[in-house]
């Protein structure tokens, strides 16, 4: 028998909120460094600019796709542990342990191979044919990255699982040694070497696979699941279990690869009509700049999602336990400190994109450059607030087990909202429709997760929903 997780039903909420929020905020802070650095060391480079800044935008969705895969797993993952240690049934727990690690390896098998076969297809598809350059540097990042989806899956899926076991310290350490790794290397490989585009995607699976070798060495260590070789054999029910409590996750993420889709075939479409940025030689600067607002987006929401993603296995706990009354004090401190998250996001990209811009190496660039960040900056993030707000109710509704709420949530706000005025809103004011799809996606979304909270908070006080 290993440790006990009991203590996730009668520690204060705030300690427990802090001690696995902020472990798990910093494993995806580091998580999402990877592509983040890989950028600013591009931008930075200058025999790379901005079509290395556009190759980058162009490949990181694709990375999104593994990334989407392994959440699905590892969290779902994590919220069944949870609500069946809760519940004191150890030996489902160790069962879909024993599952996610067998799904992860297949789906990051079958993925790499995808990638390998239709290579040049993919690219297209995601705006990588802007110009030439774009194209040839995008094909040149998209294959060496690909070669290490294996390894980021992994890593990625065992995140939560590792944090699930009690170890939210470790999960972070985890993930911390990859993305250093990744940070040191960066540098020398790119300005040292010259080894362009390579480089940074060679620094970035190393990384991957360290965090890797470190996430199988603790399976052989866990503390309160400890796994048989049976628990390996893959079984249906837990399987389905832990794909459909996941299903939230997977939606947050292959929902931002289509809008990014999206998104990056409207810039192509209506970048060409513009009289500035239909000219080649400025062609990829739209790519480049809406890739660099989302890479400081992404920061924002790591945080966001990683609090939110902390409290997973208190929420679970304590739902198998039916403590109710402690699951409420934990909606109410979350929400509170989304808020406080997308506050600060709001100031910085509002009264300090200029500075988050030259961090990803403006200096380089043109003026229509820098012009085109500010506004983008400043429109596609004016909402980021509500944004957080909606991400947390996606994550917390999933961690309670009502699959169908988060799931349903998700899809309006990413796949119909999201996708939709994405594609819509730029025929109607080109260029700066792409902008405005961000902000009134998330304003629509916010009304319906209103009412999905009051309804939780009714639901945890006992009381009639109606």
């Amino acid at each position: 028998m290993g440790e006990s997780n009991q203590f996730l039903g009668t520690e204060p909420v705030g300690r427990l909120m802090k001690q696995y929020a902020v472990p798990c905020v910093i494993s995806l802070l580091m998580g999402a460094l990877y592509n983040i650095v890989d950028q600013i060391f591009i931008a930075n480079a200058s025999y790379l600019g901005s079509y290395g800044n556009a190759a980058n935008t162009v490949v990181f969705p694709l990375t999104v796709v593994a990334l989407a895969l392994a959440v699905m797993v590892g969290d779902g993952c994590c919220a069944f542990v949870s609500i069946s240690l809760g519940r004191e049934d150890r030996t489902s727990a160790c069962k879909s342990v024993g599952n996610a690690v067998v799904m992860t390896l297949g789906a990051s098998i079958v993925l790499t191979a995808v990638y390998l076969i239709f290579q040049e297809q993919i690219i297209a598809l995601f705006g990588g044919t802007v110009n030439q350059e774009t194209f040839v540097h995008s094909k040149e990042y998209f294959f060496y990255i690909t070669l290490g989806i294996p390894f980021y899956m992994f890593g990625q899926a065992m995140n939560p699982v590792i944090r699930a076991d009690g170890a939210p310290r470790f999960a972070m350490a985890a993930t911390l040694a990859g993305a250093v790794t990744n940070i040191i290397l960066d540098p020398v490989f790119i300005f040292l070497f010259r080894w362009g585009m390579m480089g940074a995607a060679v620094a970035t699976v190393i990384g991957q696979i360290l965090t890797a070798l470190i996430s199988v060495w603790y399976l052989f260590r866990m503390k309160v699941i400890r796994p048989s070789a049976s628990d390996f054999r893959p079984e249906a029910r837990i399987s389905g279990r832990v794909l459909l409590m996941g299903i939230t996750s997977f939606l947050s993420q292959i929902s931002l690869v289509a809008a990014m889709a999206a998104i990056n075939n409207m810039i192509r479409m209506y970048g060409a009509l513009d009289p500035v940025f239909g000219q080649a030689q400025y062609a990829q600067i739209p790519m480049a700049v809406v890739g660099i607002v989302m890479k400081f987006f992404q920061i924002i929401i790591s945080v966001v999602v990683g609090t939110a993603a902390g409290c997973i296995p208190i929420v679970g706990f304590n739902m198998g336990a039916e403590k109710s009354e402690r699951v409420r004090q934990l909606f109410t401190r979350l929400l509170e400190a989304e808020a406080v998250v997308g506050t600060v996001g709001f100031v910085l990209a509002e009264f300090f994109p200029r500075q988050l811009i030259s961090i990803f190496g403006a200096a380089n660039e043109s003026t229509y450059y820098t012009q085109f960040a500010l506004r983008a900056f400043r429109i596609y993030l004016c909402l980021i607030i509500p944004a957080c707000i909606n991400k947390a109710c996606f994550i917390f509704l999933q961690a309670m087990g009502k699959a169908g709420e988060s799931t349903a949530l998700s899809m309006i706000r990413e796949v119909v909202f999201g996708v939709g005025f994405a594609l819509l809103l730029p025929r109607v004011w080109g260029l700066d429709g792409v902008l405005y799809s961000m902000p009134v996606s998330d304003g629509l979304t916010l009304i319906i997760a209103l009412v999905l909270i009051r309804h939780t908070y009714q639901y945890l006080k006992g009381e009639p929903t109606k």
